[in-house]
């Protein structure tokens, strides 16, 4: 038998560690890392134990050594201190549930001397450690009371970093060190809280979970598992008999998830098949599954119920079962027997739940819905067992109240029930972006020489970077990746929302998910799982959907104080009427029939418990946070998280980067103008060579113009003028240059035959000492006042031509800028570009405010500077030079086609690289938040009105009073009716320019 994952662990060989330049830079700490190895026992450290290593500062002699190892050896949990003196450092071995790091710090300071937790020390050859992300699935929240409780254990656990539950998802996402806490120690602390929990995924990149069929007995479990024993770079596995799934930990530099799969098929000799289990399709099967159980859980207490009513409504006024009814049966009536079996079977089978959630609340110090559930169900319940047992012994027979618990947990669940439908609604989105990812590929396998030997169906899942896969018309094109033979069109229409089909031949990108729609294709994957840009979407909306708005904070504060000032003025309600009843202070015929004052007061006092849940106060915010990512992510608008939501509703000023965003991001040359005798071939070639190592759109359009206008073959070049091959090698008919350099928001510079060339603004030729004469000034300007940007070109010290270089605008910026303004947004533009070019593109487009000649790194202090008086401030950008802007902003807006950089340092990813999204997340966000300040209101306004009628305040006056089982069905419709006003953003639609503009079409 193979040890399970909770049982192993790995520990890390050193001491024939070889010190490794490509591995570690840092040779200078080498030699201490190994001499603090010698501390080490040959034990290792302990499990559940931790080790870290201190920089000390001030120690002269051991004296001062010995003081601070007896300084930490004194500290409760610290097993082992050894310092160093020469290296100034000290090793500690501690149990991190008794001490933190800064205790260990403070320790040292303590006794005198400086200290600084230094990083952990990895050794040469082995691969990092550092956290790890792992989602849960957990099971058995029913308002925020219970997720502030699920979170407040998880941030107590140690090795936990962050900790994020949501309720609408029932799903937990936690960053914790691997090295201190297990997946199995965070499943088990939930468990132990009395919630259900369950592993979903982690951010691990050596673990593989498979779904196993063909094994029907413990011997074919047995065999499995030999089978595992004797793979090659399986660390540890796992195999769940029930769920028929294993989970595998691998060495990666050793074997890959493919050769896994096949080497325990061919192992089983074919008995065993292996796919890969897709963990978005567990967590959806999870919901449908809840789902189910409420529904059925529902059933069965309303047809349980039905008869109870029947007892209590109808069969009055029937003669013929009323006298049944009333035929006694030992100590009691028949009707009093049958209500008592038929709702027991309610309280305590069907209803178990809510006494299981109340004690595990309670166990927690914590109080939820389930506590006022149980607390009112069991009040009506029991009241009218102690009614029957005192009408047999007294003969008193005092009104009994059994139909109120049954209809109450009868209603409770219908809410429950429609609760998860809701949420299932909600998360549409993910569920149609997982249906979007192929579930096979077609591999071809080649030998060594390229030669094509076999194909292959394998799982998409399996894929690996480099695999050639085919892609037959019709089909998904299983990975992104480059296309390597054929051509076709391709509909994108998933990621851009174009409609209108995309060529790709020959070194063309292509996205995982899109559709092939004629020819046959053959790619080369570049990026597979996680990856891959379907991935990476679905990760952005699940993750904005785990996210939490700030304005949750004040709910999930009400929610934690909202139980316990219930119950009190649920005591304060049957105390207030049962003391005016004992006092006289209303007429004894407002009680029921054979009923008390105490039962009379109990009745309001159940319907306060009952009807003031927190429920539709917590469901406010994240029902239409996950609602409004999913609705943009549709409109190709990706958000990461309701924070995000909230600043961007308020957004007072738009910032918008120029190249790339304002403009189409492909420019082109327009003129190439030389003044001196030089050839204009020659010129072009010249400027082409240098600007031919540089990223820069416009030296791609300068270099792609020079290879036209001398008819150059240049088979890597693509029709964009960008080279998409990470292997390809500057162009053959360029000249050799050397001491290359790119000088930001300047220009380049290098040498070609000796001679240096320069290429570049204003301030490039300044800082070379080149003078800029008369009539190429005039030229440069002339241009600049046209939108076109003038490139200085000097070569050997001398000015030898400008070269002219426009981008085109897109074609909706002028109509957006417009719209913002009409929104009540101020635009403005940032660039590198000089003022005229910059004036030129802000006056087309129709932009006032203009900061031109900005250094990348200013480009966040231009946001800043917009920021000081408190106004929130939204940046649109897509290159790496705008990420510092990005993240400065309080929403950063990405476009979609720009670096992974840019989309990682942003709020909001704008899919389709189209400005009108700006203006379609400005609203929806705007819109959000009116619906989620609407729910509030539902809420609020619930409970203001729902709370005094239920505590009987206008039964005097106007004779209302609202029953127990009638509170139960309010409290249901009140959680259904946020959860509905939520879903009805589903009906958003993105605003149309025409619209916000107030254009009249005749």
């Amino acid at each position: 038998m193979a040890p399970s994952l909770k049982d192993l662990q790995l520990t890390q060989v050193v001491a024939g560690a070889r010190y490794s330049p490509a591995i570690d830079d840092d040779s200078g700490d080498l030699e201490d890392v190994r001499l603090l190895d010698a501390y080490e026992t040959s034990e290792g450290v302990e499990q559940g134990m931790k080790r870290i290593q201190v920089g000390v500062s001030g120690m002269t002699c051991a004296a001062c050594s010995n003081s601070v190892e007896a300084a930490l050896r004194s500290v409760n949990g610290i097993l082992t201190a050894s310092v160093a003196l020469l290296q100034n450092k000290a090793d500690v071995v501690f149990d991190p549930r008794l001490v933190k790091d800064e205790d260990i710090k403070n320790a040292i300071e303590d006794a005198g001397f400086e200290a600084e937790i230094l990083p952990e020390p990895v050794a040469a050859g082995t691969k990092p450690h550092g956290t790890l992300l792992g989602q849960f699935s957990i099971g058995g929240m029913t308002c925020a009371a219970c997720v502030n409780s699920v979170e407040g254990i998880l941030r107590d656990l140690p090795g936990v970093k962050k900790a994020v539950v949501a309720l609408a998802t029932s799903l937990g996402e936690v960053e914790y060190d691997p090295n201190i806490l297990s997946k199995d120690d965070i499943v088990n602390a939930i468990e132990d809280a009395g919630f259900e929990a369950s592993f979903v995924q982690s951010s691990e990149q050596d673990k593989i979970m498979l779904g196993v069929s063909g094994i029907f007995t413990e011997i074919d479990a047995q065999f499995l598992e030999g089978i595992l024993s004797n793979l090659k770079g399986v660390r540890q596995f796992h195999f769940d008999r029930n769920s028929r799934e294993l989970e595998i930990l691998f060495d990666p530099e050793v074997v890959n998830s493919r050769s896994l799969v096949y080497g325990i098929e061919g192992g089983s000799n074919g008995k065993f098949k292996l796919h890969v289990a897709n963990p978005y399709t567990r967590i959806t099967s999870k919901d449908v599954e809840e789902a189910s159980n409420m529904f059925r859980l529902f059933l069965s207490s309303l047809f349980l119920s039905i008869p109870v009513f029947f007892i209590r409504v109808v069969c009055p006024h029937i003669p013929l079962l009323y006298s049944l009814l009333l035929w006694r049966c030992g100590p009691f009536e028949m009707g009093d027997w049958l209500k008592w079996v038929l709702v027991s079977l309610v309280q305590f089978v069907v209803g178990k739940r809510f006494y299981i959630a109340a004690g595990r609340a309670l166990r927690n110090r914590s109080t939820n819905m389930d506590v006022l559930v149980a607390l009112g169900t069991s009040a009506s319940y029991f009241y009218s067992v102690y009614a029957l047992l005192y009408g047999a012994l007294t003969g008193f027979w005092s009104p009994t109240y059994f139909e109120t618990s049954a209809m109450l947990i009868t209603f409770v669940l219908l809410g429950k029930y429609l609760e998860c439908l809701a949420k299932g609604k909600t998360s549409d989105a993910i569920k149609k972006l997982v249906e979007l990812a192929p579930a096979t590929a077609i591999l071809i396998i080649k030998e060594k020489d390229g030669r094509c030997i076999s194909e292959r169906e394998i799982d998409a899942l399996l894929i690996q970077p480099g695999d050639t896969l085919k892609v037959l018309p019709g089909a998904k094109l299983p990975a992104d990746g480059m296309v390597v033979w054929g051509s076709s069109y391709v509909n994108e229409s998933m990621v851009t929302g174009e409609a209108i089909p995309v060529l790709k031949e020959l070194s063309s990108l292509v996205i995982g998910g899109t559709i092939n729609l004629h020819g046959v294709l053959q790619i080369k994957a570049t990026k597979v799982g996680s990856n891959t840009v379907l991935n990476q979407i679905i990760s952005l909306v699940e993750t904005a959907q785990m996210s939490k708005a700030p304005i949750q904070k004040f709910a999930d504060f009400i929610a934690s104080i909202f139980v316990p000032t219930v119950v009190t003025m649920s005591f304060l309600t049957l105390l207030g009427w049962y003391t005016a009843g004992a006092l006289g202070a209303y007429p004894a015929e407002w009680l029921p029939e054979n009923g008390n004052y105490f039962v009379f007061a109990l009745m309001f006092s159940i319907s306060v418990v009952v009807i003031a849940c927190p429920c539709a106060l917590g469901l406010a915010t994240p029902t239409a946070v996950m609602v409004a990512t999913g609705v943009g992510a549709n409109n190709g608008v990706l958000i990461k998280g309701g924070d995000a939501l909230e600043r961007a509703q308020k957004v007072k000023y738009v910032i918008f980067d120029k190249t790339g965003t304002l403009t189409q991001g492909k420019a082109t040359v327009t003129s190439a103008k030389v003044f001196t005798d030089m050839d204009r071939g020659e010129f072009l070639k010249l400027v082409a060579s240098a600007e031919g190592s540089s990223e820069h759109p416009l030296a791609k359009a300068i270099v792609e113009y020079a290879r036209h206008f001398h008819f150059f073959d240049d088979s890597s070049a693509t029709k964009d003028g960008q080279n998409h091959s990470k292997d390809s090698t500057m162009p053959e008919w360029l000249f050799n240059v050397s001491e290359f350099s790119a000088l930001p928001g300047k220009g380049v510079q290098c040498f070609i035959d000796g001679k240096q060339i320069s290429v570049g603004n204003r301030k490039l030729m300044t800082e070379c000492g080149i003078d800029i004469p008369t009539h190429v000034e005039n030229y440069v300007i002339e241009l600049e006042e046209s939108a076109i940007t003038g490139i200085l070109v000097a070569f050997d010290g001398k000015l030898i031509g400008v070269v002219g270089v426009a981008d085109p605008l897109k074609r909706e910026a002028a109509v957006v800028v417009e719209g913002l303004g009409k929104m009540g947004v101020t635009p403005v533009m940032v660039t590198g570009d000089n003022w005229r070019t910059a004036q030129a593109v802000a006056e087309e487009v129709g932009i006032q405010d203009v900061r031109a000649e900005v250094m990348p790194a200013g480009k966040a202090d231009v946001v800043r500077s917009f920021q000081r008086d408190g106004s929130i401030v939204a940046m649109v950008g897509d290159g790496i030079n705008d990420s510092p802007a990005l993240a400065a902003a309080d929403v950063g807006m990405a476009i979609g086609a720009g670096t992974d950089i840019a989309i990682e340092a942003a709020d909001y990813v704008l899919m389709r690289s189209n400005l009108e999204d700006v203006i379609t997340a400005i609203d929806l966000s705007r819109k959000t938040f009116a619906r989620i300040r609407l729910n509030y209101v539902f809420a609020m306004a619930y409970n203001v009105v729902a709370i005094p009628v239920a505590a009987g305040a206008v039964y005097p006056s106007l004779g209302i009073k609202l029953p127990p089982w009638a509170a139960g069905a309010c409290m249901a419709l009140s959680s259904i009716s946020v959860v509905c006003s939520s879903l009805l953003l589903r009906r958003y639609k993105k605003p149309r320019l025409t619209t916000i503009l107030e254009i009249t079409v005749e």
